[in-house]
């Protein structure tokens, strides 16, 4: 584990969970995805997300989910997954320490480039930039 991820707990990964996705529903692109996907299991995905982000930066095992499955359907473009990292970035950038937000929008930049690939739309397939810096 990293020196960020050390210092990272569950409260954390909370509110940056519920920060970002507040913006998510305040969002005219992407709020009508997650509201047609989720309305009537938002608080259940919420919490599926607070467990997906403790797996993947603090390797608690909590996720035991399919993400890739649960986009295939849904209609997504690389400039959808553009404004979620977007999103993402500046809700990190508000509401983590310096390091620490780099830590989650890293995270968040390769698991947008394999949900993409997994997708066939990118950032590969269409010749995109990565993310971010690996």
């Amino acid at each position: 584990m990293t020196a960020a991820a050390e210092r990272i707990t569950d409260a954390d990964i909370r509110t940056l969970v519920f920060a970002f996705y507040e913006r998510v529903l305040h969002d005219a692109e992407l709020a009508p995805i997650f509201e047609q996907a989720l309305s009537h299991r938002w608080d259940a995905h919420l919490e599926t997300m607070v467990r997906f982000w403790s797996s993947v930066v603090l390797k608690t095992g909590s996720y035991s989910g399919k993400p890739h499955q649960a986009h295939m359907r849904l209609g997504l473009t690389p400039e959808m997954f553009g404004r979620w990292l977007s999103l993402f970035a500046a809700t990190a950038g508000q509401v983590c320490e310096p390091e620490v937000a780099a830590l989650f929008i890293d995270r968040a930049g390769r698991i947008a480039d394999s949900l993409q690939i997994s997708l066939g739309i990118g950032p590969k397939a269409l010749n995109l930039p990565a993310a971010g810096p690996r």
